[in-house]
Parts: C-alpha cells; sequence; structure tokens
C-alpha cells in the first residue's frame, strides 16, 4: 500500500505528429532507460500526438523493428494530445517546432473551456534540447525516408532521453 507521503511519480508525455514514429519510440526509449536504472516506480511515461489520424494502432512496424534491433519494445497505441495531458505531466516533449506550436495552440484553445494551470504552456520543450552528443534541434519525421531515418531518430532519442533523465533526477534532488 503507497503511503500518502510518497511522491507521486515524474509524469513525461512525447508527443510527435500522429504517435506512430517518433513520439512512441521517445517512450519506448525513455521507459527502458527507467527500466534499466531501476525506477520505473517513479515515472509515468506516455505518447501522443497532435493529430488523431493514427489513434488506436499501434506505432510503425518499421519503428517498432529499429527499435527491437536495439532490445528496445514499442507496445503504445496512438491516441491524440488532449486537454488533461495539461494537468497530467510534468513535461511534455515537442519532436519539432511545429509539434511544439501545435501542441501551444491547443493549450491556447483548450484553456477557455478547461481548467488548466495557467502555466502549462511551459511544460512543453522540443526533445532536441536535452542532446549531448548531436546538435540537431527536432527529431526528423523519418515516416516518408528509408530505415537510416529510423535508426538517426532512435540516435536522437536515445542521447536526449538519457540526458532527460539525468536531468530529472538532478532537479528532484
Amino acid at each position: 500500500m503507497a503511503s500518502s507521503t510518497e511522491t507521486k511519480p515524474f509524469a513525461v508525455l512525447f508527443v510527435c505528429l500522429g504517435n506512430i514514429c517518433r513520439s512512441p519510440a521517445a517512450e519506448g526509449v525513455f521507459t527502458d532507460i527507467v527500466n534499466k536504472r531501476g525506477l520505473d516506480s517513479k515515472f509515468k511515461i506516455d505518447s501522443a500526438g497532435t493529430i488523431n489520424y493514427h489513434e488506436g494502432n499501434p506505432a510503425d512496424s518499421r519503428m517498432r523493428a529499429a527499435s527491437k534491433r536495439r532490445g528496445i519494445e514499442i507496445t503504445s497505441i496512438s491516441r491524440p494530445i488532449r486537454p488533461s495531458d495539461f494537468r497530467d505531466f510534468d513535461i511534455i516533449l515537442a519532436m519539432d517546432n511545429q509539434n511544439r506550436e501545435d501542441i501551444i495552440k491547443a493549450f491556447n484553445r483548450w484553456k477557455f473551456r478547461e481548467t488548466l494551470p495557467d502555466d502549462a504552456h511551459k511544460k512543453v520543450k522540443l526533445m532536441c534540447s536535452f542532446c549531448k552528443k548531436h546538435d540537431e534541434t527536432e527529431v526528423p519525421d523519418p515516416y516518408y525516408g528509408g530505415p537510416q531515418g529510423f535508426e538517426k531518430v532512435l540516435d536522437l532519442l536515445e542521447d536526449a532521453c538519457e540526458s532527460l533523465l539525468d536531468s530529472v533526477l538532478a532537479e528532484k534532488n
């Protein structure tokens, strides 16, 4: 039984356009890193898309295969971002500038009809802002490219997720 003095898990939401390539991969990579460090009870991890086109679908098979080759399972089912995400998550990580802009626009629409924290838009960060080994500012969408695009996305996500976890842990202590 969890005691009332226990802190709630730190909630992380990864967001891309359709929630079938980049954000489910980020969810899988971050989950893998958190689990390997034995911290799974300290985190709530999810992913979403800025559109609902792929809602209910598993991640792209090419991304699942590329991740699996690295020992990472992607099991998420696509869903669109929703107003409650701005209450439920401590950080919302956009894969690119357009995703970030779309998330902020959604917040600005929803804040008039939902009870949302005034500063919730400050939770939205760019994924690559956590990269230490790569200079990219955005995680590119691999959907229309070849296999190397999926590998590049995973390279960026592994870099950013390691740094993200270190950053969260440093802030919590």
